[in-house]
């Protein structure tokens, strides 16, 4: 692989999750990407090297940050495996660097990914042996370099991970509750929020702590990524360059505000959720900054003026609570009672309990927590006019 010049523009692919892909782009263009294009879970953009390390380090919706080598049609096994030979892997890892593919394949003719990220090991491990008489060895674990192949219509697009491990694995979580929220999805529900990071933000059902540390690490600026306890896959490449990733993991230090920024509060009925938050919270150094309290919603009041809540209920799908409908229905009584004048979020993947809420919904983001089809309901908890009305389909 030609080593490229820090200024120098590729082209770049980030994925995320189905609904966050408007937030993604914004991220991108943040970090004065190029050409940044919405996709299907996906965002494509161009970028230097330096960019490519602060999407790592600085984005918060992404799950992978691709960098494609090259794209080709591949109608059946010998096309693939030909046009994998085509590139020259011997320039991209040494034999002693291990290497695993992750395949993604639909609308074409093969149908199993595994069977395609297998054609596509021996076609490298055979271009290696015929170089060199030797083979580098497969590691799905913890490999040096993660390939990405990814296949829709024959047409494949191989990518180099420059993330390695997920970057929703932020790296601050010691404990999580039964069904803990995605960091990436907590992010991006708080991003589509339009919550400002400085007015009051509430979780009152904060299980582990997941929305309350991504909206502190949001309200004080700082860099998700640097939390990461694994080498960042670009890490390994041949054209990793040490002093640059420095320059951009310093400056990211240097760009977090030390005083809070924002009133931060969590509830949760449960002791050894509100144990298993604060040890989260204090894993990321954001004690100073989030307060978390054993207290039942039900009886909380919100501070005065307007802020945000958003909260992650039960759905019945992996928590199971006693009568759905009627803590839906206790939900909506709360906000109502408790919380005007406040922009209330209510995720969930019970649509039917939601229903139960009472308040009419000003906002319906469709969201995957998982499998499970979610929508994320805004309610606008106005004072006093605006009560009493029902939840509209």
């Amino acid at each position: 692989m030609a080593k490229k010049t820090p200024t120098e523009n590729f082209n770049i692919i980030v994925t995320t999750l189905s609904g966050l892909e408007e937030v993604l782009a914004e991220e991108l263009q943040a970090l004065d990407m190029e050409f940044v294009k919405v996709g299907n879970r996906a965002v494509s953009c161009s970028g230097n090297m330096r960019q490519l390390y602060e999407a790592n380090l600085w984005c918060r919706t992404a799950i992978r940050i691709l960098k494609p080598i090259r794209q080709f049609k591949a109608l059946d096994e010998k096309s693939l495996y030909e046009q994998v030979q085509k590139t020259d892997w011997t320039g991209i890892m040494d034999l002693s660097m291990t290497f695993a593919i992750d395949a993604v394949v639909s609308h074409s003719t093969f149908e199993h990914s595994l069977y395609v990220s297998q054609l596509t090991k021996d076609a490298i491990v055979d271009q290696f042996r015929a170089k060199t008489g030797e083979r580098p060895s497969v590691d799905r674990i913890r490999p040096d370099v993660r390939l990405n192949l990814h296949m829709h219509d024959n047409v494949v697009t191989l990518s180099l991970d420059s993330s390695g491990d997920s970057l929703h694995r932020r790296g601050y979580r010691l404990q999580t509750n039964v069904a803990p929220l995605n960091e990436v999805l907590a992010a991006g529900i708080i991003a589509l929020s339009g919550w400002d990071k400085k007015s009051p933000f509430i979780d009152p059902m904060c299980g582990s702590g997941t929305f309350l540390i991504e909206a502190a690490l949001m309200a004080q600026n700082m860099a998700p990524g640097l939390f990461r306890r694994d080498p960042f896959g670009f890490e390994k490449w041949k054209d990793y360059n040490e002093q640059l990733f420095e320059l951009v993991w310093n400056t990211a230090e240097a760009k977090a505000k030390s005083a809070p920024q924002a009133q931060i509060i969590g509830y949760d009925l449960d002791e050894d959720y509100v144990e298993a938050a604060r040890n989260n919270i204090e894993n990321a150094g954001l004690e100073s900054m989030i307060r978390v309290e054993q207290a039942n919603f039900f009886e909380t009041q919100a501070p005065e003026g307007h802020g945000v809540v958003v909260m992650n209920p039960p759905y019945n799908e992996r928590i199971q609570s006693d009568d759905i409908n009627l803590l839906y229905k206790q939900i909506g009584d709360t906000l109502k009672q408790s919380y005007q004048g406040y922009d209330a979020f209510v995720f969930t993947g019970n649509l039917e309990a939601a229903k139960n809420v009472g308040l009419r919904t000003s906002r319906r983001v469709p969201l995957y927590n998982g499998s499970i089809e979610c929508r994320l309901l805004k309610y606008e908890l106005y004072r006093g006019s605006r009560r009493g009305v029902t939840e509209e389909e």
